[in-house]
């Protein structure tokens, strides 16, 4: 076995606790040094891998949950990539971009999959785990001679392929790009593209504007078309659907699949698994431990990569990355979910807002106790003026919200780490305990252990990730005691498997709370896993908006789908949403149907869907 020791240097605090993971170390304490106090670490904690047994006290004793130990197999050790330092992150194994072939990719946040496109782009040179040699190059290549790899690295290091790589974070482009939309668009068309793509991505209403005043979902299409625009033998596109809404997230796939040059190398990495499903032909799994070690799975075809990953196991490696399978628990038909007391919680009427030379129209219509309401709809549509009408912030211009005078707990699409009042985790949900519901066992471990938050009770809410921040949002909203809790896009900047959590700690507080619940997200599989009844916003974007009653699953996936064009199927493994291919078989039989989102399909149908 071999030993990967790695210390969170951010929560490593030698000088607050009692150096419990020296003092309790039993090499140390027979005499060996299996860890110690380094300057080459800034005087914090440093663990000696040949030294270690393994046995994990150090992790256990540590008061900040900073040090981490696993034992994996010696062979993982010949397929070793990269490492960035002593008791850092450690990657085994790459993605292998197939000629022709779109691969997606999938995996916690953490695990190394902006690493491995970081090395496949050619913008890092993989170490092969020697962090403390000059690996060049050379050594890379004659490392993986003789494996499927090495073909296209070699071309990479020969400059055979020019690799274009669509960045996962894309508002950093707002700090070093200047100018206006279309004349940073048109320098860099290589392919003549320009006019085509403008008017296919909708990009008329923005062309003008100097690109740092561009939204998030603007940058994201920008972004995506200036990587078109190059002419390249690799695209590469680290989440492209971030930022945007479940019709524009559709398009973007349509048109990755329809402009990428054929014959190219395409890697893409995408939390939303209905929209990997539908841009990608085969997958890559990534499974180990969120800032620990990573590694790479073979190649499986997208539907069984996407199974295999919601089920926690890999045939090929003959691995378990899962305790528990994840399955997507509603019948193919879609009856309407069973709430145990169909007792109306709140109701409302008729409701009309003016905002900014926007209108937003609402249906009258209730809601049950215990009852998750899902949100659909375009950007822009009025979905987040609906829940500020909710929460409070905004009066109707006619009608009246039924809110007034019940407790709300609301978290806002945007969030940023002063919109709260406390300085550190510890401090919040210290206040919160006061409430109770946070120093419940289900609660701990439902909602604080699940999603990771207990490793971050030392740190600074400031110094919170994009992710943490959400995570810990998202877990402040649902400790608060509250007769209505309202949740904007819970799934932005969380992976996949975070995504799914989340989800279950929203259903698993309103099981137990019974109250109701108002969720806003753009991943329909999150939707579709937690929802009861779901409200459907349409309308014209920035101008109009009309919100249904709440409706039956089926019946409102099926307007909004039908609203959209596209058809779903339910995959027969683990129930999960997969997009039909359009003018396939199943996308006209659906259409003729009238059944846009629940249909049971035979097996037949479905392969012959996915040939």
């Amino acid at each position: 076995m071999v030993r990967v020791a790695v210390i969170d240097y951010d929560l490593c605090k030698p000088h607050r606790c009692n150096l419990e993971c020296i003092r309790f170390c039993p090499i140390n304490r027979s005499g060996g040094k299996a860890i110690e106090l380094s300057k080459e670490v800034g005087g914090k904690a440093f663990i000696y891998e040949t030294s270690c047994v393994g046995c994990g006290i150090c992790v256990k004793k540590c008061p900040y949950e900073a040090i981490s130990i696993v034992n994996l197999p010696d062979e993982l050790e010949k397929i070793v990539v990269h490492r960035y330092g002593p008791n850092a992150f450690k990657l085994y194994g790459l993605p292998v971009p197939q000629h022709g072939m779109f691969v997606g990719i999938i995996g916690k946040n953490g695990t190394g999959k902006t690493t491995a496109l970081r090395i496949l782009a050619g913008e890092l040179t993989p170490n092969l785990g020697k962090f403390d040699k000059s690996i060049t190059w050379d050594d890379v290549l004659n490392h993986f001679r003789g494996t499927e790899l090495h073909q296209y690295l070699y071309k990479l290091v020969n400059k055979e392929v020019r690799v274009v790589h669509k960045i996962q974070h894309v508002d950093i482009v707002r700090r070093y790009v200047k100018g206006r939309v279309g004349e940073v668009l048109r320098r860099i068309d290589e392919r003549g593209l320009i006019n085509e793509l403008k008017k296919v991505l909708a990009m008329d209403n923005v062309w003008d504007h100097k690109v740092t005043t561009l939204s998030g979902g603007e940058l994201q299409k920008f972004t995506i078309m200036a990587a078109l625009l190059r002419d390249a033998d690799a695209y590469f596109f680290d989440e492209p659907a971030s930022y945007l809404d479940v019709r524009e997230r559709l398009l973007i796939s349509r048109v990755i699949r329809d402009y990428v040059p054929k014959n190219s190398y395409v890697l893409i990495v995408e939390h939303d698994i209905a929209i990997l499903d539908y841009v990608s032909d085969y997958v890559s799994i990534v499974y180990g431990e969120a800032g620990v070690y990573g590694i790479f799975s073979k190649i499986y075809s997208v539907g069984a990569g996407i199974n295999h990953f919601l089920l926690g196991y890999l045939p090929a490696e003959n691995m378990r990355i899962r305790r528990e399978p994840i399955k997507f628990r509603v019948h193919a038909e879609a009856p309407e979910r069973e709430i145990t007391y169909k007792v109306t919680y709140i109701s409302w009427p008729r409701m009309m807002k003016k905002l900014d030379g926007f209108e937003l129209m609402v249906d009258e219509g209730f809601s049950y106790e215990s009852e998750v309401v899902g949100i659909l709809g375009p950007n822009g549509i009025g979905k987040t003026t609906f829940i500020r009408l909710l929460a409070g912030e905004l009066k109707p211009d006619e009608g009246y919200v039924p809110t007034e005078g019940l407790r709300i707990s609301y978290k806002p699409q945007y969030i940023r780490a002063e919109y709260y009042p406390w300085e550190t985790v510890e401090e919040a949900f210290s206040e919160l305990s006061k409430d109770g519901i946070i120093n419940t066992d289900w609660f701990k471990v439902d909602v604080i252990r699940k999603l990771g938050l207990h490793k971050l009770i030392e740190r600074r809410i400031d110094e919170l990730s994009g992710g943490e921040l959400q995570k810990f949002a998202i877990a402040i909203a649902l400790a608060k005691d509250a007769d209505i809790y309202l949740i904007d896009e819970p799934s932005a900047y969380i992976d996949v498997e975070e995504r799914l959590t989340v989800a279950k700690a929203i259903r698993r507080v309103n099981e137990l709370r019974r109250k109701v619940m108002f969720v806003v997200d753009h991943d329909l599989s999150i939707i579709d896993f937690i929802a009861h009844r779901v409200m459907v916003f349409k309308g014209t974007p920035g101008v109009k908006g009309y919100a249904s009653q709440p409706l039956d699953l089926r019946s409102g996936m099926n307007m909004f789908l039908k609203d959209v064009g596209v058809t779903f199927r339910r995959d027969l493994k683990t129930g999960r949403p997969r997009v039909n291919k359009p003018g396939s078989y199943l996308d006209r039989k659906q259409k003729a149907l009238g059944e846009y989102y629940y249909i049971a399909v035979e097996s037949k149908e479905v392969e012959e869907e996915e040939k």
